[in-house]
């Protein structure tokens, strides 16, 4: 039995599946169905859990490279939460795209997962690095 780390054994099995260059996406709950590519739902109620709290969890199990965000989320969102994500992906930096272009990406994913975060655009593609 896994006593720490990652409990979640669809989400284990989802990022064991990533390789160099490969992406995944961390989704709101509001993110369109992809029936093309695996979804692992983890949402719960609204907030419970995050796309942060997701982010956080994997990032230590998940060589993180580029990250794409949707620009609209600058627009959507004050300073304090612009900086908690970029605070959590630090190093990394965060590329932003029209939300056509970041939606266009999804379909190339190894799989997504579903959180109850309710953040506007607070979606992120993540490439192994």
């Amino acid at each position: 039995m896994i006593k720490h780390g990652i409990l979640n054994p669809n989400v284990l099995s989802l990022l064991a599946r990533v390789r160099h260059t490969n992406t995944i996406v961390i989704a709101d709950r509001g993110f369109p169905y992809w029936p093309a590519i695996e979804t692992v739902d983890i949402s719960l109620v609204d907030d419970i859990p995050t796309v942060l709290d997701v982010l956080k969890a994997i990032k230590g199990w998940f060589n993180v490279g580029p990250a794409f965000m949707a620009e609209e989320f600058l627009r959507e969102n004050p300073p304090a939460k612009q900086q908690a994500y970029a605070d959590a992906l630090a190093p990394v930096k965060i590329k932003f795209e029209p939300h056509p272009a970041f939606k266009i990406r999804v379909p190339g994913a190894v799989g997504l997962i579903r959180t109850g975060d309710t953040t506007q655009y607070g979606n992120i593609i993540l490439e192994s690095a």
